[in-house]
């Protein structure tokens, strides 16, 4: 089996919380607490989670646009963390991000065709007419006309901003994409064709994705493996048709149970196993996050153990990781 492309390991990042004229230290927001998974060569993983889980800020450490607090990131065997000068700056040409947001993370006084050339610039990959040539090339893969570079922003709807989000981010042909939130900005109707853009993307110029989103139904479209996140934590890692078709973390369950089913319901039987899941109460603070299991607090299957000991995310079925002590769906011993 080859290496995977990205192999992260015990990922954490704190964020200090100070006060006074002195900025005395006085807490700690665990944002990330020791997070691991691999992401295989082509293949997508998909990181979900509830607003606040720690999911955006695991994106924005793996590319160190925020410098991680301890662990690990290896990207084609080498150690992302320990890159510095012009090791990092040729690092950051084959790994890109796209934002959430296409709105905020265009510059309003640019151009399109200065926002997709602005990589290539930066980096001296392309300059005069060649650039100019590679821009509107850009422009085409991501489902624009060519004309579009002589325009601004402000002239685009929000899926034709993300479209040239993408293509500047495809400016300088990465391996590896994170895409953070892609469509969540977006219209229901223009969410589906971003989404097709991405993986027809993928398809033709070979990319790994990690995509990070809340909406359960755009990550089983686009993923291969999904890592399920709550308060900073992964819960539950496995492939797509595992999880979604058995998912074993009692949070997640109560996620899938937030679905909404896309036709009636006829079957007394689905209509059961689809009834829907309250949690009760707010998620934690990452200021003072529960002990043990995080989840214990809002979880119906808690009992004393889970209040006093962390359970490790585990492996209970092969490619299926799970941190709970007494997982979901799980089959009967025989005998």
């Amino acid at each position: 089996m080859s290496e995977p492309l990205l192999v992260v390991r015990d990922l954490a990042k704190h964020f200090p919380v100070t006060k006074g004229v002195f900025r005395r230290r006085v807490g700690t927001v665990r944002a990330v607490d020791g997070v691991s998974f691999d992401v295989a060569a082509g293949e997508t993983l998909g990181l979900v989670g509830e607003s606040g889980c720690g999911k955006t800020t695991t994106g924005r450490a793996l590319l160190r646009l925020i410098e991680p607090t301890s662990g690990s990131v290896h990207f084609e065997g080498a150690d992302v963390l320990a890159l510095r000068g012009e090791a990092l700056r040729r690092m950051r040409r084959r790994i890109q991000i796209v934002f959430q947001d296409p709105y905020s993370s265009l510059n309003p006084r640019m151009t399109v065709g200065a926002i997709v050339r602005e990589g290539l610039t930066v980096h001296r990959l392309a300059e005069g007419a060649e650039a100019d040539a590679r821009v509107r090339r850009l422009l085409e893969e991501v489902g624009l006309r060519s004309e579009a570079a002589d325009r601004y922003p402000h002239e685009f709807s929000g899926g034709q901003r993300q479209r040239i989000g993408i293509a500047r981010t495809l400016a300088l042909r990465p391996k590896l994409i994170v895409a953070d939130e892609p469509v969540s900005a977006l219209d229901v109707s223009i969410q589906a064709q971003v989404v097709n853009l991405l993986e027809d993307l993928q398809s033709e110029l070979g990319l790994t994705y990690v995509v990070i989103a809340h909406d359960l139904s755009v990550v089983r479209h686009i993923s291969d493996q999904v890592a399920v996140m709550y308060l900073g934590k992964i819960v539950e890692l496995a492939g797509r048709d595992q999880l979604y078709a058995a998912p074993r973390h009692p949070y997640t369950v109560a996620l899938m149970s937030a679905v909404p089913v896309p036709s009636p319901v006829r079957s007394e039987g689905l209509r059961q196993r689809r009834e829907r899941i309250r949690l009760t109460g707010d998620v934690p603070s990452p200021l003072n996050p529960p002990p043990a299991c995080r989840f214990h607090t809002r979880c119906w299957k808690a009992r004393d153990v889970c209040r006093t000991q962390e359970p490790p995310l585990a492996e209970l079925a092969a490619g299926h990781q799970v941190a709970c002590h007494f997982p979901e769906n799980t089959p009967a011993p025989a005998g």
